[in-house]
């Protein structure tokens, strides 16, 4: 194994806590600084991209396929990795943050795969992610019995930053973080134990960003003495300039390619951040936006058909329906699961994702229905698709107001959500539904665009804002309701739309210099 020698070592600024130092070795920090010092700065570089591509579409200039990259789409015989070991059966995959109840309830579920959601599923203080990759340590060595799932790891994404560990003075990427806390720790026991480190990529906006992972993974590999590939992710296809790239990010990810995900509330989120200053991209409440409007339809069949087409596995979206409640809730929960992986399932979709362990059953009996004994159905090529740029955003203008409930919903949604992220808590269930930050950014975002067109008053938000926190308080806040507050006011009512409520909760609520 190569000598690690990070031109400065990463520092610990934070308090310890509980077996914190079986993470934060010397040699676990040292490891991050070597991935820090090779990538940080071009990882800051594509964030500045960002905003300057952010730009130019708020501008006016047209999104489209990018042509340069033309040789890679028309070429037909690259294709990405055979499936890994645990990888090649995919039916249901479990989604939830890494605590003890959430893996226990997974590992029970007959899930093929638990994802261990340190982007979305997880409030991001200090001793939440650190508390994660303990249970991610232990989990890793303990021996695999029955029909427990396969572990993947979502760290968080790019934009996001871990300030308890600072590098030359400043806090690190929260994605390097992530990713080489649990590497270093639990590669080589993963691999010793048949599978291998498995991950999934959240928030990539193009195929540099995906460039920068595949980087990551053969420098870790390098330093760790694991074989090239042993790495595999998927990449979650959540943002609308990603889905004009898809080939191009299977191309850059092939050695350790496990595929796409249909990362639908995100990219939902995408499109409002994006085009949310145009009225033709005047979104309605979620309750009037099935997943078969035909921009969702576009992007889903050209998600499946770009997959089969290079060996890579296609995984269809998030389920969020809560089984609870009495018979007749429970039952019409479960029957819309069933109807939404049906349609995945006929599409041409090798498995799919929940948020509950209880939405297990239902989906993996679609999928083996469809599939019957096959693992996957990587031989429909769905030659039948076609897709145009213009039909990925061919977004309906929504005509008149929201309705009241939706504007109530999603005010309440999102108030909900920050008083349970701010408390420490990254899931929320609300109305029978799992809200995690996918959802509370679709709801906060929603709110901007429909002030910014005037679909509605301002008074309106506020009063429903003071009413859930009154609700909040009397049934026991989280969180500060002052802070809720400010938050939702920061993120949802200001002239401008930050990009994202988690970056400006953290740096001002969370990150160590701000409590």
């Amino acid at each position: 194994m190569p000598t690690l020698a990070p031109a400065r070592t990463v520092q610990v600024v934070a308090a310890p806590g509980s077996r914190h130092d079986e993470i934060l070795t010397p040699a676990a920090l040292d490891f991050l600084g070597a991935l820090v010092a090779a990538f940080g700065e071009r990882r800051e570089w594509l964030l500045r991209e960002r905003r300057r591509q952010a730009h130019r579409l708020a501008a006016g200039i047209r999104l489209d396929f990018p042509l340069v990259t033309t040789p890679v789409r028309t070429d037909p015989a690259w294709r990405v990795a055979p499936p890994a070991p645990g990888l090649a059966e995919r039916h249901m995959e479990l989604v939830g943050p890494p605590t003890p109840e959430a893996a226990a309830a997974a590992y029970g579920s007959g899930a093929s795969t638990w994802t261990a959601d340190f982007e979305d599923a997880t409030s991001p203080t200090w001793h939440t992610v650190l508390d994660g990759h303990l249970l991610l340590k232990d989990l890793a060595r303990t021996p695999r019995a029955g029909e427990r799932p396969t572990l993947v790891v979502r760290p968080r994404g790019w934009h996001l930053d871990e300030a308890h560990l600072e590098y030359d003075g400043r806090p690190v990427p929260a994605a390097l973080a992530d990713f080489a806390l649990f590497f270093f720790h639990n590669a080589k026991p993963l691999v010793e134990a048949g599978h291998g480190p498995y991950f999934c990529l959240p928030k990539l906006e193009n195929r540099y960003e995906a460039r920068l992972w595949n980087d990551v993974f053969l420098l870790a590999q390098e330093l760790t003495g694991l074989p090239a590939g042993t790495v595999r992710a998927s990449a979650l296809i959540e943002t609308i300039t990603a889905a004009m790239e898809m080939e191009e990010i299977l191309h850059e990810l092939r050695a350790h390619s496990s595929g796409l995900i249909a990362g639908r509330w995100d990219y939902l989120f995408s499109l409002i951040k994006t085009f949310g200053h145009r009225t033709d991209f005047l979104l309605p409440d979620r309750a009037r936006l099935p997943m078969t409007a035909p921009f969702l339809r576009a992007y889903t069949e050209l998600l499946v058909r770009t997959c089969h087409r290079r060996g890579a596995h296609a995984i269809g979206g998030m389920a969020a329906q809560a089984p609870e409640g009495g018979p007749e809730a429970v039952e019409a929960a479960l029957a819309e699961v069933r109807r939404d992986k049906e349609r995945e399932a006929e599409d041409g979709f090798d498995g799919s994702w929940v948020a509950h362990p209880g939405l297990v059953p239902v989906g993996r009996d679609v999928f083996r229905g469809v599939l019957g004994d096959r693992p996957h159905q990587l031989d429909r090529g769905r030659d039948d698709v076609e897709v145009r740029a213009a039909e990925l955003l061919a977004v309906p203008r929504l005509t008149g107001a929201p309705g009241p409930e939706g504007v109530r919903g999603s005010v309440a949604l999102a108030v909900r959500y920050f008083d349970r992220w701010l408390g420490g808590t990254g899931l929320l269930d609300q109305g029978g539904l799992i809200a995690d930050a996918a959802t509370a950014e679709i709801a906060r975002t929603q709110i901007w665009q429909w002030l910014r067109h005037g679909a509605v008053s301002r008074e309106t938000v506020e009063r429903h804002v003071e009413e859930e926190l009154t609700a909040l308080a009397d049934e026991g806040a989280h969180s500060d309701p002052a802070t809720v507050r400010e938050l939702f006011a920061a993120t949802a009512l200001g002239p401008e739309l930050p990009l994202f409520f988690t970056r400006y909760g953290y740096d001002t609520y969370l990150a160590p210099r701000a409590v």
